[in-house]
């Protein structure tokens, strides 16, 4: 049985169209124009329990807004939904109980306080015992390792220890359902390696489900092997890492090495540049025209060694949101 589940579930946001200067505020006062934008229009999918699942498409296609739906913070316009059994925006006890929200565009905790005391007060919050907390900041901190951070105050943290706690204090009551809005927006590479890290361990100890958002195609590559794609409000793809990878099989990706530094711009006539680097350029190519424009690149340029490979994974969800 789905632990997430969706049924046609709509949300519009009604808003008006205001005339620029004094004239256009007058003129507002006795006509406005209301226009209605579909920010999630009829959205339908199904999670099963322990799964990781990427929930990924462009700015504004409804991401964050399902989210905020799933969470029980905004009430849909039409259609259900269930998380771990419960209405969501009926925000019962027990449901609050069983499920965490972290953005990394917003923090829950305190910025003028140490990172403890935020954690303390989630302790009471949720009614967690003094062993079982002592024990869980131990435990989380070390794995994320934070543990030196706990007493200095949240504003002097830098993003990476800041989101780190974040995930603590959002998991100190072990949620079952853990719904993630782009948690490694901005930080370094290492930190989002050791949060891609802790991510898999939680759910490998825990049997947590995840529901992920995330611009970082790497976020995406790691942790889910279920992804949605969501562009425009709807659903434009729905099902495993490996199926998405074939959803471009038309195009390939030809990478050329050459024996000396080559002007991109004279390979480009072949297909667009997808990468450059020193003597090394790969180039997208339609399939069925690949025989005919590799030997006249070796003819015309001097290429050492060439490949072909599936394209990148961020190219082919580039397609599907260019498609949608």
């Amino acid at each position: 049985m789905p632990i997430i589940e969706l049924k046609g579930l709509t949300r519009d946001f009604e808003y008006y169209e205001k005339a620029a200067g004094f004239k256009g505020s007058l003129k507002n006062l006795f006509a406005r124009k209301k226009i209605i934008r579909h920010a999630v229009s009829g959205v339908s999918f199904s999670i099963e329990a322990g799964e990781i699942v990427g929930f990924i498409g462009p700015n504004g296609a409804g991401k964050s807004t399902t989210l905020k739906m799933l969470s029980g913070i905004l009430y849909p316009t039409s259609g259900e939904a269930k998380v771990n059994g419960f209405v969501p925006w009926e925000r019962k006890e027990a449901f609050k109980r069983s499920f965490a929200l972290v953005t990394g565009q917003k923090s829950q905790l305190w910025a003028d306080l140490p990172a403890i005391e935020s954690l303390r007060l989630n302790k009471y919050i949720y009614e967690i015992s003094d062993d079982i907390f002592k024990n869980t900041v131990a435990e989380l901190t070390e794995m994320l390792n934070v543990k030196n951070f706990l007493n200095v105050q949240v504003r002097r943290l830098s993003l990476g220890e800041r989101m780190k706690m974040e995930l603590i204090a959002a998991l100190l009551h072990k949620p079952s359902v853990f719904l993630l809005d782009e948690p490694t927006i901005g930080l370094d590479l290492l930190s989002q390696n050791a949060i891609r890290d802790y991510l898999k361990e939680y759910n490998k100890k825990t049997g947590a489900t995840i529901l992920l958002t995330s611009h970082y195609t790497k976020d995406i590559e790691e942790l889910c092997d279920h992804t949605i794609i969501i562009n425009k409000g709807k659903i434009v793809y729905d099902g495993s890492i490996n199926g998405l990878r074939k959803y471009n099989s038309g195009n390939k990706a030809v990478i050329l090495t050459f024996l000396g530094i080559t002007d991109p711009s004279l390979i480009s006539v072949y297909g667009p540049i997808l990468e450059c680097e020193q003597n090394k350029i790969t180039v997208e190519m339609p399939q069925d025209k690949i025989s005919d424009a590799l030997p006249q690149i070796l003819a015309s340029f001097p290429v050492e060694d060439f490949t072909i490979e599936n394209l990148p994974l961020e190219k082919v969800i580039e397609s599907i949101y260019r498609a949608g």
